[in-house]
């Protein structure tokens, strides 16, 4: 997939999102970057995604790439492919702009973007932060905000709902 066959806002490689970052920081707007699976995407993902956007004046998505969501969650997933998560996400309003990442963790994106605020899930808290992804923050000088989860709302939760019915 490229950029031209997705919405507006578009998927960006590292290197193209450095260039756009550094746009925005000549234009004195902040960065807001959050980064996850997004795989099967729900009423969760949408109110998490939208109050990350609401603390900066735009949001970058790094989005675990198919062989690292199967090495993360399992052979079964990921349901949805990176090319359709992409696409979601970047129909999103709230989202400004997607990278892939390839490996299990992001640290080498986040330490080459830099952003100024990077937000997380509520099951999170700074001690669980992956240690490279937090030294990656810290080194930047980057804000990190935990964003409570909607309770009954989780893609695994989800994937278990439809089985259920599928049984019956």
């Amino acid at each position: 997939m490229n950029a031209a066959e997705l919405p507006e806002t578009g998927l960006l490689t590292l290197e193209a999102a450095q260039r756009w970052r550094e746009d925005l920081r000549r234009a004195d707007r902040k960065l807001v970057v959050t980064n996850g699976c997004f795989d099967i995407m729900h009423r969760g993902h949408a109110a998490y995604l939208r109050e990350a956007r609401m603390q900066g004046d735009a949001l970058l998505v790094l989005i675990n790439s198919d062989a690292s969501v199967k090495k993360l969650k399992g052979e079964k997933r990921p349901v949805v492919s990176e090319a359709d998560r992409a696409y979601m996400l970047c129909a999103l309003s709230s989202v400004d702009r997607v990278v892939i990442f390839d490996c299990l963790r992001c640290d080498r994106e986040l330490a080459a973007i830099a952003p100024d605020v990077y937000v997380k899930g509520g099951d999170y808290t700074l001690e669980k932060l992956d240690p490279t992804e937090r030294a990656a923050l810290e080194k930047a000088g980057t804000k990190i905000v935990f964003k409570p989860f909607i309770p009954g709302f989780s893609t695994t939760a989800l994937i278990r709902r439809i089985l259920d019915a599928e049984k019956n």
